[in-house]
């Protein structure tokens, strides 16, 4: 029977996280920030470049904007949740978008988390962390 400390000690596989919102420093940010925790980041600028990437790279964990060019995030999260590969992958919205409603859409939309932005860090960190 393994023990939690040799456990510990195993090399775990670095998990890939694809980040996907229109604005280059938004996507920056978080690149630096998740790449610092040991993540591999991978990017898209727009809805179609988005599904291009999950569906070639197959990403542990997607982090999403919602307004963007080419396809919003609302219609790239339901083809996602379409494709049964996606099905437990989470989805996080990381968005702008904060009015009254706006998370529990998102929600029903197929997104797994809503954060608005701006998200500390600490609370981006840990959100990932609960879901990886």
């Amino acid at each position: 029977m393994a023990s939690p400390v040799l456990d510990s000690l195993l090399p775990r596989p670095i998990k890939r996280i694809l980040i996907v919102d229109d604005q280059p420093l938004g996507r920056e940010l978080v690149r630096t920030v998740l790449e610092s925790s040991g993540y591999q980041v991978i990017e898209a600028a727009d809805g179609e470049e988005a599904l291009e990437k999950a569906f070639s790279a197959l990403p542990d964990l997607i982090l999403l904007d919602i307004h963007m060019p080419a396809r919003d995030g609302l219609s790239v999260v339901a083809e996602l949740r379409r494709d049964p590969r996606f099905a437990a992958t989470p989805i996080i919205a990381l968005t702008a978008t904060a009015m009254k409603g706006d998370r529990q859409k998102g929600l029903e939309a197929g997104f797994t988390e809503y954060l608005a932005k701006p998200v500390s860090i600490i609370t981006l960190r840990q959100t990932i962390t609960r879901f990886l």
